[in-house]
């Protein structure tokens, strides 16, 4: 996988919190298309889901983050396992 392409999937806590507060569509930021229309459909848990989605936006966002800087470190190693290989070679 691409490293830009990854970087471009890091999810922005600031905007999930914009999302959240412009028609509670924070779910489709994370592109979590089931749960957004099931919020929609009970109003936000008639607003009990939406406040507590307002204090956990920040562990959502880390979640939705973890698997992407893991791949994006995955890649780094990858990277360096080369540029150091590429090093010997020309030694």
């Amino acid at each position: 996988m691409n490293k830009s392409l990854l970087q471009s999937k890091i999810k922005s806590k600031d905007i999930a919190y914009l999302f959240w507060f412009i028609l509670g569509s924070h779910y489709a930021y994370f592109g979590k298309w089931r749960l957004q229309f099931l919020f929609w459909i009970t109003l936000g848990g008639i607003g009990i889901w939406a406040l507590m989605d307002l204090f956990f936006m920040s562990n959502k966002v880390d979640s939705v983050n973890a698997p992407i800087f893991t791949a994006l470190e995955k890649l780094e190693k990858q990277q360096s396992i080369k540029r150091v290989k590429q090093m010997e070679m020309k030694d």
